[in-house]
Order: C-alpha cells, then sequence, then structure tokens
C-alpha cells in the first residue's frame, strides 16, 4: 500500500502543486485548508506524515500541531512557513518543532526539498527536532 501524506495549507495553489508532486512521488493525499479540517481528516484517517502550514484562519498550524500529537503521539508532523520571515517575529518553525514537528521547511522550499523530508519520516530518520522536552 501506498503511504499516505495530509497536506493541511490554506494556499490553494500550493496545496495543489504539493499534491501533484507527493502522487508523482507514489503517495496518497489528502488536503485540508484549515487547522481544523486536517484534524477532522486526520482523526477520521490518519496519514503516515502531515505537512501543516502555521499561517492559517480559523485553527492555525501551532495549535493544530499541539492537538494532533495530544491524540497521536507518534504523528510525523513537518511544519511549513514563511510568515516568520515576513512579520518579524518569533520563529514559528521553532515553536513548532517544541511543540512536536519533526521537521520543518521555509517557504519557498523546492519540491525536492519537500519529498526528502516526506521520504525521511516515512523511513523513520531522525528528524531535525529532538523529542520534545517533557
Amino acid at each position: 500500500m501506498m503511504p499516505s501524506v495530509l497536506i493541511v495549507d490554506d494556499d490553494d495553489q500550493l496545496r495543489q502543486l504539493l499534491r501533484a508532486t507527493m502522487e508523482q512521488a507514489g503517495y496518497q493525499v489528502r488536503e485540508g485548508r484549515t487547522g481544523r479540517e486536517g484534524l477532522l481528516s486526520y482523526r477520521s484517517k490518519p496519514a503516515d506524515v502531515v505537512i501543516m502550514d502555521i499561517l492559517m484562519p480559523d485553527q492555525d498550524g501551532l495549535e493544530a500541531i499541539m492537538e494532533l500529537r495530544k491524540e497521536f503521539p507518534d504523528a510525523k508532523i513537518i511544519a511549513i512557513t514563511g510568515g516568520a520571515v515576513k512579520m518579524n517575529v518569533p520563529d514559528f518553525l521553532d515553536v513548532a518543532k517544541l511543540m512536536g514537528a519533526q521537521r520543518s521547511l521555509y517557504k519557498p522550499f523546492s519540491m525536492t526539498e519537500v519529498v526528502a523530508a516526506v521520504e525521511a519520516e516515512v523511513k523513520g530518520e531522525p528528524g531535525e527536532a529532538g523529542k520534545p522536552a517533557g
């Protein structure tokens, strides 16, 4: 069976590009436009890897990562954002790692980087982030 990826991002164009890229790489893909949609989708059918945007309306990615981690401690999460660079605020990806994301990517990233990160998670390779404290 093909490994599955859940892509959660409010940017329709990026989500479609990620879907096409991941399907071409041999993954089953599901999508969510908000953190809440992503959580509902994961609860109904867990994915092998979640690609979670941080800055989204309705429920942001940090909240969604916290909830996913609480309900599904073994969920494999890759956090993505372009927001911290634009907003000159604390690094959201560092916070995402503290909350349980194993890997992170800044937008814009290459599709090669995304596929490599997902493949590493599927294979169980150690992520950039260590285990969250506590």
